[in-house]
């Protein structure tokens, strides 16, 4: 659910009339419309200008509907423009087109555009700037402070009230946000002030059609500058306004508050999900590993049968000279006295039983991920030979997803002459091995032919006769985060192939590894259904 297009269909339902249940605007039928009291204003303005109260603005102007149903504006020298081709939508009875300045008790204007003289917090006033708006609320977390004496300056020029609305026009443009209480502040010129009259126009009504896309149109139209976006006060006075009744008004006011409250619940509601969803996966790769995500069989053989089988054959090609023995090797076993050792290639067994990590069911055994699985490192490709035209795909950190290596983005390099080791095959299980990603893993799915980059390690299994490729791609998803924490390095993380073939590995039966990944796979299925409904547009 797209929570902001949301939010913005709703105020394009109220700025056109459409969001008020009939039942409710029916009750408010008797109010004065729009238009008379905008003629109220205008002939409290005009009483004004005449005692000489007030400076007459040759700028002014105001929209009137005439006796052919067409609008029409009315200038300050009396001239009369047809402006019906410039009114967007159709708008309900009793509702009336102005511009923005005729719902304003002072002209529009912006803040300082002196280069300000900072102070500290303690001694300084709150000077805001576009920036402290853009989330459509005044945002006082990070606002800079003035003088005193600066301050008495800007303010005997502007002084922001509540109830003031205060438009960035500089940046990050046509976004408004309402002054809420009398906090003493002031502004600098990437804002614009707008001090609604509260007799026709309620403030909070004018934010939501000012923050609107209907309103963020009309200014994106009027944009200056490169690089950084410009709305001139001109362009803002020249800004349609839809305005209902006062009362009806309010009704708006608290049928979009009341949407947006449930919307925003409905927001935290799927971040909640969302992480709750991720909490889910994890929590089941950790049963699995722990072997709680399905029961055992006991007609299963104990994964330690095969093992040393394994292990007999092996040992039988190096006395035939067909292999050659590693002194790294070595295996985990359970003693007659249930605790667990290791042995070693030169025959020495040390009593690992502190080191074991968790218990595991009968027919699992404790491996070194080494022993069942080998690691090749990446090629150090040289960048310089990076080319558009390159025939080569590599590999690199930034290509490993959440799960899979993307593909869209990898370089090219114009390099042909490499060790065919570092070949990445179809179901490979790369992996960072450096980082702020380190521990991010991914499969490769993909009959392209490509190489594995420096800093990327490939996981592969020894004899598939051990383990299934989708039981060691959950297993490395579930020690993600301990991978992370084993890597050695402080802004820039590495692990060694060492340290993973170090890890301990909870190695069920192959029948059961199988019943595993189907019961992880089953389950993932519905918890990505739900994300992904989740994350659909409306």
């Amino acid at each position: 659910m797209n929570t902001k297009a949301l939010k913005q269909k709703i105020l394009d339902l109220a700025i056109h009339g459409k969001l008020l249940p009939l039942d409710k605007v029916e009750k408010i039928r008797k109010e004065e419309p729009a238009s008379i009291l905008l003629e109220k204003i205008r002939a409290e303005k005009q009483e004004k200008i005449a005692k000489g109260e007030l400076k007459k603005d040759k700028k002014d102007s105001f929209i009137f509907l005439g006796d052919d149903k067409r609008h029409y504006e009315k200038f300050v020298d009396g001239s009369v423009k047809d402006i019906e081709d410039e009114i967007p939508f159709d708008i309900p009875d009793r509702w009336s087109w102005c511009r923005l300045p005729n719902l304003c008790s002072i002209p529009i204007t912006d803040g300082t555009h002196k280069t300000p003289t900072y102070s500290d917090k303690e001694n300084g006033i709150p000077f805001l700037s576009s920036k402290d708006v853009t989330s459509g609320k005044i945002d006082w977390s990070k606002i800079k402070y003035i003088t005193n004496d600066l301050h008495e300056e800007l303010h005997n020029r502007i002084a922001p009230k509540k109830n003031d609305i205060l438009l960035a026009k500089n940046g990050t443009t046509g976004i408004g946000a309402i002054v809420e209480d009398d906090t003493i502040f002031d502004i600098y010129v990437t804002l614009a002030l707008i001090r609604p009259i509260l007799k026709v126009i309620n403030p909070k009504y004018l934010l939501y059609v000012i923050n609107s896309q209907f309103c963020k149109n009309q200014f994106n139209e009027h944009l200056t500058g490169i690089g950084v976006p410009n709305l001139h006060l001109v362009d803002i006075n020249k800004t349609l306004i839809p305005l209902p009744p006062l009362a009806e008004q309010q009704l708006i006011v608290e049928e979009i508050e009341k949407i947006f409250a449930q919307i925003d619940l409905l927001e935290q509601n799927k971040t909640d999900l969302q992480t709750a969803i991720k909490q889910a996966k994890s929590k089941i790769l950790n049963l699995a590993i722990h072997g709680k995500l399905v029961p055992q069989d006991p007609n299963d053989e104990p994964v330690s049968v095969l093992l040393e089988k394994i292990r007999a054959e092996k040992e039988a090609k190096i006395a035939k000279g067909e292999l050659k023995k590693d002194k790294k090797d070595s295996f985990i076993f359970l003693g007659d006295d249930k605790r667990h050792y290791e042995k070693f290639a030169d025959g020495s067994i040390k009593d690992i039983e502190d080191e074991i990590p968790f218990d595991i069911p009968d027919g699992w055994s404790w491996c070194r991920l080494g022993e069942i699985c080998h690691f090749q490192n990446g090629y150090a490709f040289q960048s310089n030979k990076f080319s558009k035209d390159g025939k080569t795909i590599i590999i690199r950190i930034s290509d490993i997803k959440d799960g899979y290596i993307n593909l869209n983005n990898c370089v090219l390099s114009q390099e042909t002459e490499i060790d065919k080791s570092y070949i990445v095959n179809n179901g490979d299980l790369l992996i960072a091995m450096s980082g702020a990603t380190t521990g991010k893993n991914g499969v490769y799915n993909s009959n392209r032919i490509a190489y594995l980059n420096q800093r990327v390690g490939n996981i592969k299994i020894r004899d598939m006769q051990t383990m299934i490729p989708s039981y060691r791609n959950y297993y490395i998803q579930a020690m993600q985060e301990e991978i992370l924490k084993q890597a050695y390095g402080g802004a820039q993380p590495n692990i060694s192939s060492t340290k993973l073939s170090d890890m301990f590995l909870p190695l069920p039966p192959l029948s059961e590894q199988q019943r595993i990944v189907s019961k992880i796979e089953e389950i993932f299925a519905i918890l990505d259904r739900i994300s992904s409904e989740l994350g659909a547009d409306i």
